[in-house]
Formats: structure tokens, sequence, C-alpha cells
């Protein structure tokens, strides 16, 4: 199914922050108001597994104010996902540029609260992701680049029908960790 793009006129005055819907989600830009569900995903340590460590609340903080920054920069950056039915936050999911081994590219990031998990909706918002960077904004290629110890990551990858192309090491300045990644 094919997501439903909402792209607001900037001369109109338009109260719905809803620019991305899918059957079940609504995609929005992040707001300093979802610091603390955010917070609730970033700081958990099973969710978390496969970075080198949760977050604290400042570097959620951080990582929020950085997609936030991002929107300006690049019109994307990581959204808020909520649920249709009622406005719950349930995660992010979005379009940012990565160093994927040497090359900078766009790359779907996702994170889903585990409350909410394996019911499909980070596929659904991925997907989302996935069609309105291409439309919206014309990239040719995008990527999904995650541990290669991050199988449901992949899963996500390969339902998207993204297709694997290979594994590298990549080090992490910030932890001064090396860890393999693979690239979709």
């Amino acid at each position: 199914r094919t997501p439903v793009h909402h792209y607001t006129n900037p001369n109109t005055f338009n109260m719905d922050p809803y620019f991305l819907e899918t059957e079940r989600l609504k995609i929005r830009e992040l707001t300093e108001g979802d610091v603390l569900p955010l917070f609730e995903i970033l700081s958990d340590a099973d969710t978390m597994r496969f970075y080198p460590k949760p977050f604290d609340l400042e570097s959620s903080t951080g990582w929020l104010r950085n997609s936030m920054k991002n929107y300006g920069r690049s019109g994307h950056g990581l959204w808020a996902v909520e649920l249709k039915e009622t406005p719950v936050f349930i995660g992010q999911c979005g379009i940012t540029i990565q160093d994927i081994d040497g090359v900078r590219a766009p790359e779907i990031g996702y994170h889903i609260n585990k409350k909410f998990q394996n019911k499909g909706y980070c596929t659904e918002a991925a997907r989302a992701c996935l069609h309105y960077g291409f439309s919206k904004f014309g990239f040719p290629e995008m990527y999904i680049h995650t541990y290669v110890k991050n199988i449901p990551s992949q899963r996500i990858a390969e339902k998207l029908g993204m297709q694997k192309i290979k594994t590298y090491d990549k080090y992490m300045p910030a932890y001064d960790l090396t860890w393999a990644h693979v690239v979709y």
C-alpha cells in the first residue's frame, strides 16, 4: 500500500502537524515535548542492546535536537511516529544522512518503543519514509545500515525489499569502538 503524503503549502495556515500517514500511523516532526517518550525508548537497555550503551536524558535531548536542526538544514531527519487511532508517541523513524563506509548517503533510521514492537509498525513507518525520500527529496538510492548482530533491523530492511550489499567495520569515535555493520 502506498502511503498518503500530505505536503503543506507554506502560504497557508495549517494546524495539522502530520505530513505523512499510513494505514495505522501518523508521522510528524519531533518537538521538544517529545523528549520524555523518546528518552523512554533510548534509555531502555533492551531496546538499545545494539548500541554501545543506552542514552541518558542529556544525550536523548541532544539526539532530539539534532533531528530538529536537520529539519531546517535538509528538510528531513528522524520524525515522531504516532498511532493514528490515538495520538500515542510510539517511536521515531525518518531519513538521515549517514557516513556509510566513507560515503555520505541517505539512510532510513528507526526506534520503536518495545511496548509496540512486533506489530509491524516499524516496517510500516520505514516503508512510508522510504517512499517519501524518493518522492519528496528525489534520492536515487536509500540505505539501511546496522550492527551485524541487529537481526530485527535487518529483517525490516528485507521486508522493504532491500538487498544486502556488504558488511564493513564502522568506527564510532564517540565510543572509540569499531563494530561490523551490514548495509542494505
